[in-house]
């Protein structure tokens, strides 16, 4: 019999939560009983296929038809809803992009709220991204045949002129994009001109002459509605505060741990952020100071590939390849609960929609916790 140990975990709140792993499987992570508050998988979408691994995602939440865009390594971009699964349009770019070869997948997507206001005209407008650094913003529409079809005009651009493009952020009023990568500078666009107005510079070498190539592994914006202030990791497990307002170099630079960063969440309240590295490691930061608030109790078993914050409730979700979904406390930054979901897990969101349904059944201000039982 293998040794076992009994955690306390206090239990979470009512919440929902998609996972999307390496094979392609999105699965609903639920959390109803407010006595229990033990996540619970409710429901399996699509057949494991390592061909349709999820390489980005994206979500409109909206209280009445929201929408989820996922980008799958076989090129193809299904636009589906988040609260069955069924499919509402899918566009594939292999013809224009030669999405099908494995070094120039699509790394950076983004499903615009803002177009799609009206739902009667079931369009969706889309931005990808892929490793070479093309860029493409178009507009699908829903078809019976569950066929999307690319409709009204389209605008392809390239965002690089060498390197791998890693990561890709659209800012909250949905104007300004940043991209970067191995090689490549975090560079910001206007995508109303699709013109870049903002490009950054290497910090210079250290005390012994040392320089760092340029290798950017993730970022995130610090405010919705301000695109001057980001985060960004490097492959060099050092996280990078950038200002555009006041230079081109970082602002304030640290270092995390000794693998990289995997993966950068933002705060609900501006200036904290959550980091995750290729060794498990997860810590919060203040960037005001560039004091670490603390690390999150408890050793996660692999490589840390999502960070993703819960718009309403104080609790983070993180993901990866020990193929564990875990629910924090972002306050005290101990561990709620986790859940195994046996493939290798490369994104996570919350469906904000459905914590407005729980609090009107559920008291969440009352919930207890329940011993969770783990293999050591």
């Amino acid at each position: 019999m293998p040794r076992t140990t009994t955690l306390e975990c206090p239990g979470c709140p009512p919440l929902r939560a998609l996972t999307f792993d390496a094979l392609g499987l999105i699965k609903v992570v639920e959390i109803r009983d407010k006595q229990r508050g033990v996540p619970q998988v409710v429901e399996r979408w699509g057949e494991p296929e390592s061909s349709k691994s999820v390489m980005a995602v994206s979500m409109i939440h909206r209280n009445t038809h929201p929408s989820l865009a996922v980008a799958r390594k076989n090129g193809q971009i299904e636009v589906l809803s988040p609260v069955n699964g069924d499919i509402q349009a899918t566009v594939s770019n292999d013809s224009d992009l030669d999405l099908r070869s494995e070094e120039n997948n699509i790394v950076g997507l983004h499903l615009f709220a803002k177009q799609n206001l009206e739902l009667a005209s079931r369009l969706y407008t889309l931005l990808t991204c892929t490793t070479k650094g093309n860029a493409c913003i178009r507009s699908i529409e829903a078809a019976d045949s569950l066929t999307g079809s690319s409709i009204g005009s389209s605008k392809t651009w390239n965002v690089c002129s060498g390197g791998n493009i890693l990561c890709c952020k659209v800012d909250g009023n949905e104007k300004f994009a940043l991209f970067g990568g191995k090689g490549v500078e975090i560079n910001i666009w206007d995508l109303d001109n699709f013109t870049k107005i903002w490009n950054s510079k290497a910090p210079p070498k250290d005390n012994l002459g040392i320089f760092t190539p340029t290798w950017f592994t993730s970022a995130t914006f610090l405010q919705k509605d301000d695109h001057r202030k980001f985060v960004a990791g490097t492959n060099s497990h050092q996280v990078r505060l950038y200002d555009i307002s006041a230079q081109r170099r970082p602002v304030l630079s640290f270092d995390f741990r000794e693998t990289p960063i995997k993966a950068l969440a933002e705060d609900i309240d501006g200036y904290t952020i959550y980091i995750g590295n290729g060794s498990g490691d997860m810590a919060s930061v203040d960037t005001r100071t560039g004091k670490m608030l603390g690390c999150f109790s408890g050793k996660c078993a692999g490589s840390i590939r999502s960070i993703v914050r819960h718009p309403e409730l104080p609790v983070i979700a993180s993901c990866g390849l020990d193929s564990y979904l875990r629910l924090w406390d972002t306050k005290t930054r101990q561990l709620l609960s986790a859940v195994f979901l046996k493939q290798h897990i490369m994104h996570v969101l919350f469906d904000s929609s459905f914590i407005i349904e729980a609090r009107n059944k559920f008291q969440l201000r009352s919930w207890t916790g329940k011993k969770l039982r783990r293999r050591l």
